[in-house]
């Protein structure tokens, strides 16, 4: 906003900033809104009939804040009118011009998961993420989690969602889907996601989530055995790569109450597992900061997109606590 309006006067004299507010400024800072709307700008409509079109910064700010927020569209519209730290994030001068409404979102939504422009920019920030030089290689991290989504059949078509099935977890059963992501062993960036079924194996995902430069993969029990999968043995990069796997506890070899020699077996498990826990950092911030812990659409392509935004973002976030964000802006603008 150019103009200072007198709600931009009577805020300036508070003492507090909040948590709300410091969240948005730090993204407001770190990510490269020029390059984004660059991407999106060859599927925008270019506005030559109709009603003008609102600008691509205001609606991907929009965007953003519903992800990050877990706002439905109507939802979000609201929230707007209501809080000052969301109009100053996307730049809302009542004077001037009203807050684009939930059918605009909607379309905009839409636009992106027609294009896949959730993964382009997924991809876009680990590749400025690499090129800062934030991004390390030769060891990858696996692992993924359960997204709930409403077994309710009231719906055209009365069924639930055909792309969602049900899984067993200890004594529990699940319904949805499983996010599959592969980190960065030295930094805890994601670099990969793939989305599935609920019912789909752990371990059945593994090559799907190492890149070609990697050298040892760790993981959680759920996917020990991926070295004897067939997919694993019969490439000529996977099959060489170390799968360190933490042991199940009944695995664990068990000493005696007298025994005073020291525990390799439980040293090791130790290690693998002071490494393998950071995969669980975006987990915490999708599903704990950004609070999205059940699916919002049907079928996986659409809640993929929102994945890919949710996770690319979960890494600016990680980046922002790092202390690095100029590191990741200078590798945008260069």
């Amino acid at each position: 906003m150019n103009q200072m309006t007198f709600s931009d006067m009577e805020y300036s004299g508070r003492k507090k900033v909040t948590q709300k507010e410091k969240f948005l400024r730090q993204m407001n800072q770190i990510i490269p809104w020029d390059e984004w709307v660059k991407k999106i700008q060859p599927h925008y409509p270019a506005g030559k009939r109709g009603r003008p079109p609102r600008g691509i910064e205001v609606m991907l700010r929009m965007y953003l804040l519903q992800i990050w927020f877990n706002l439905s569209d109507a939802g979000l519209e609201d929230a707007i009118y209501d809080s000052y730290a969301f109009q100053r994030f996307i730049g809302i001068n009542f004077l001037e011009e009203q807050v684009p409404d939930a059918t605009t979102l909607l379309k905009f939504r839409h636009l992106l998961e027609k294009h896949d422009l959730g993964k382009a920019l997924f991809d876009d920030i680990s590749a400025q993420l690499d090129k800062a030089g934030l991004m390390m290689h030769g060891g990858t991290i696996v692992d993924a989690t359960i997204i709930h989504s409403t077994p309710s059949t009231k719906n055209k078509t009365g069924e639930r969602d055909p792309e969602m099935h049900q899984t067993k977890k200890g004594n529990q059963w699940y319904h949805g889907m499983k996010v599959h992501i592969g980190v960065d062993a030295g930094t805890g960036f994601v670099h990969t996601i793939e989305g599935t079924a609920a019912n789909v194996s752990d371990v059945s995902m593994t090559s799907k989530l190492v890149r070609k430069d990697d050298e040892v993969v760790y993981g959680d029990s759920g996917y020990l055995g991926a070295q004897k999968r067939e997919e694993i043995k019969n490439d000529k990069h996977l099959k060489d790569i170390d799968y360190r796997m933490c042991l199940r506890p009944s695995q664990l070899k068990t000493t005696g109450k007298n025994f005073d020699g020291f525990c390799w077996d439980r040293w090791i498990e130790h290690r693998k597992s002071s490494v393998r826990c950071k995969v669980e950092h975006p987990f915490l911030i999708v599903k704990r900061q950004f609070g999205y812990c059940k699916t919002a659409y049907r079928g996986l392509a659409k809640n993929m997109n929102r994945f890919y935004m949710l996770f690319g973002c979960a890494n600016l976030v990680m980046c922002v606590r790092g202390g690095r964000t100029e590191a990741f802006r200078s590798a945008c603008i260069g």
